[in-house]
């Protein structure tokens, strides 16, 4: 998958699971019964230390499915990133622009999706390549900040995540997000080895996305 295919299939589904756990199992389980339910984006953090292993797996897993678009989460340096890369990962997401980590995805045509709160923030991802910003955390914010950038910067793309729930989606949407990154409740339930009602959350999740764009 390219680049521009990538980030068409991000804007398309509309809603990205934010996978963690706490070990390779429990990582690789979340992931599949999120896309069980539908939710076939998965961004793997390497806040789990078996996180290059779980998206090598997840790739190779799901590699007759298209829709199934596995990236990694939590992100901070290039060399992460490269590792990523390596392991299978199609998108690249920090939680913070990381100039190098820029660099390093446009040489292997990897979208790079960094997390940003100001304007300034914003428009320097944005030179440095970057066609879809995260906004990070949502809940410092709510829906009414995307007005407030797209005013001066309307040709931006935005994905949200933190502070995004079932009963805010579609407000989140209203306002102008390309993608919502969701996670709390699917990690929680993972956690608890609650994996059916990740399915249903996820599917819910997706149900309500598609309502909402």
């Amino acid at each position: 998958m390219k680049k521009s295919e990538t980030i068409m299939e991000l804007k398309k589904q509309g809603v990205v699971a934010v996978v963690r756990g706490h070990s390779l199992s429990e990582g690789i389980e979340i992931s599949k019964a999120c896309i069980k339910g539908g939710l076939k984006a998965i961004e793997m953090a390497y806040t789990n230390t078996s996180a290059s292993e779980i998206i090598k797996q997840l790739c190779e897993i799901y590699k007759e499915d298209q829709e199934v678009c596995i990236g990694a989460g939590t992100v901070l340096d290039a060399p992460t990133a490269r590792m990523a890369i390596l392991a299978g990962a199609k998108y690249i997401v920090s939680p913070s622009f990381d100039k190098e980590t820029a660099i390093l995805c446009n040489r292997y045509g990897i979208p790079y999706i960094p997390g940003c709160m100001t304007i300034k923030e914003i428009v320097t991802a944005m030179e440095a390549g970057s066609e879809i910003i995260k906004l990070f955390p949502g809940s410092a914010f709510g829906p009414g900040y995307i007005g407030a950038i797209r005013s001066p910067l309307p040709q931006v793309s935005l994905m949200v995540t933190g502070g995004v729930n079932l009963d805010n989606v579609q407000d989140w949407f209203k306002a102008g997000v390309d993608a919502i990154g969701v996670g709390g409740e699917l990690n929680k339930l993972g956690a608890q080895g609650k994996f059916d009602e990740v399915t249903e959350i996820a599917s819910q999740y997706v149900s309500r996305t598609r309502e909402a764009k």
